[in-house]
């Protein structure tokens, strides 16, 4: 089985209908809420979960790495550039990631001829912190 990546460069529109086809059953079980999208730039909301923690009580890295993937992915296909796939992703954890609810804000930093590369930084929303800042590089089709 082979399923067609879908054509359409994703909006605020059509955001859910292609999230809800292209992503992982785990990648939906984290219910991002999706509030702005514009060519370029994503932001998104998680609500924080028990299941998202670790003994402490913070959100484990492991879910921040998803839902900065997941995000990105979705900011780098605003464009008619569209990506295939995660080439790398760099992580900075700046710190331990309390709060009921984080914003995560993506932009597309440069869109080259092969390669298009990424910007994401982590807040809790309750007080704007950055929690955690990555860097992200895509090939382009």
């Amino acid at each position: 089985m082979n399923p067609k990546l879908p054509e359409d460069t994703i909006t605020m529109e059509n955001v859910e209908k292609i999230y809800d086809y292209v992503f992982a059953p785990y990648v939906k079980q984290l219910k991002l809420s999706f509030l702005s999208i514009k060519k370029g730039k994503v932001v998104a909301r998680l609500e924080n979960s028990k299941d998202y923690q670790f003994v402490t009580g913070a959100l484990s890295g492991q879910i921040l790495m998803s839902v900065i993937d997941t995000v990105m992915s979705i900011a780098m296909n605003t464009s008619t550039k569209s990506q295939r796939g995660t080439l790398s992703q760099n992580n900075n954890f700046i710190r331990p990631a309390f709060g009921d609810y984080f914003i995560i804000e993506s932009e597309v930093q440069r869109f080259g001829s092969s390669i298009a590369i990424g910007e994401t930084k982590v807040y809790s929303e309750e007080n704007r912190d950055v929690l955690c800042h990555a860097t992200s590089t895509y090939p382009l089709k």
